[in-house]
């Protein structure tokens, strides 16, 4: 029998299965939340189910689906973007589920509440204030109001009856989406939470929100029905922003979420590459998997050598920059999966090709393919 050589053991790294709960994945490749606007009136249509079952047929493992909104009146700021309520949209996304399944690929939606980032005036409920933890927007001047225990309420079950309508639409589980500046990460910033009841001030007081929601969708969910959290440091309009200084911060932030019930967290990064704290070169899957126990999934940047706002201002970047340093981290057990995203924009069977060692074929992804859906 013939040697196998190192590259192509280490791209067999990426397909092998994994499980988390009742789900096995068919391998370690998953296609990363990205918004589209290709729902009009917040109702996903048949192109939004071949656009999501075409990266399954290329081999994509999990898709985790764009950012749906949950229904809670204050969720959303934009009529195309899909929302995870309504009769009409849950139709619509047990469409998308079974599209994905029949490629021989998983699917979880992504629950979405924007918070502060809601522009008043603009669609799905152009009536509705923006809300957040103290009514502060992530940057410069906005409109909106602190959120009552009232509010609050509303938000956990608008996640949680969400949830429940992912696993009876035939979903393979959830993403709670806790990152970039949203609502639930809005909870956990102290820059944006500036609250002095039970729900602000140490960090312990911030996770509770977010803890709270994962539980409610726990307890409304199978107990084998994955449940994802994505994460991150960074903010939109503010890539410095850091939730947590140290690992003891990190940690204090993942306890009270890994014990309501999070099977995994994704961890997202601009630079997948970079380490997240001094002294060590984990890079923030891994420190959130070091920490918790958990599954984790790694992100940032994976196959390309250019950042987001790049492509939209023209260029070009190659696709497969890294890899080799991101097989050597999955190889150590640093995290357990990899998310991609533009790059599966550009190529939807970048996955395929990867896996079978066909990296000269793959196509970059330009501006243009962000203004259609294939």
């Amino acid at each position: 029998m013939n040697a196998q050589s190192p590259a192509a053991y280490r791209t067999e790294l990426l397909d092998r299965p994994f499980s988390l709960g009742r789900l096995t994945v068919r391998n370690r490749i998953a296609m990363a939340p990205m918004t589209r606007e290709f729902s009009p009136g917040g109702v996903p249509g048949p192109n939004v189910a071949r656009y999501y079952a075409r990266r399954a047929a290329g081999r994509v493992g999990l898709v985790i689906t764009e950012g749906t909104y949950v229904g809670h009146a204050s969720a959303g700021t934009s009529g195309n973007v899909p929302r995870f309520h309504g009769d009409d949209a849950l139709a619509g996304w047990a469409r998308v589920a079974d599209a994905v399944h029949a490629e021989g690929g998983a699917v979880i939606p992504q629950l979405w509440h924007v918070g502060m980032g809601r522009v008043p005036g603009t669609p799905p409920v152009p009536q509705a204030p923006a809300v957040g933890p103290s009514g502060v927007p992530l940057a410069g001047p906005g409109e909106g109001r602190s959120m009552t225990r009232s509010d609050i309420d509303d938000v956990i079950t608008a996640f949680a009856v969400a949830a429940a309508a992912a696993e009876a639409n035939n979903f393979d589980g959830i993403e709670i989406h806790g990152a970039h500046g949203y609502l639930i990460d809005q909870f956990l910033w102290s820059h944006t939470n500036r609250r002095e009841d039970g729900y602000g001030g140490p960090i312990a007081a911030r996770t509770r929100f977010a803890a709270e929601i994962v539980a409610a969708c726990r307890q409304a969910v199978s107990p084998d029905f994955p449940i994802l959290f994505r994460m991150s440091q960074w903010k939109v309009e503010n890539y410095q922003a850091r939730l947590a200084e140290t690992p003891q911060e990190l940690e204090a932030y993942l306890t009270p979420l890994a014990e309501a019930g999070v099977d995994a967290f994704h961890c997202s990064t601009r630079r997948f590459w970079l380490p997240e704290f001094e002294g060590s070169d984990l890079n923030l899957a891994g420190w959130a998997k070091k920490l918790s126990g958990k599954a984790t999934i790694t992100v940032g940047s994976v196959g390309l050598d250019n950042e987001f706002l790049d492509v939209l201002k023209g260029e070009r970047g190659g696709v497969t920059q890294n890899l080799d340093g991101l097989l050597e981290r999955l190889e150590r057990d640093e995290f357990d999966m990899v998310a991609v995203g533009r790059a599966l924009l550009g190529d939807p069977e970048w996955a395929a090709k990867i896996l079978s060692g066909r990296t000269d074929e793959l196509t970059p992804v330009g501006p243009e393919k962000f203004a259609t859906l294939h």
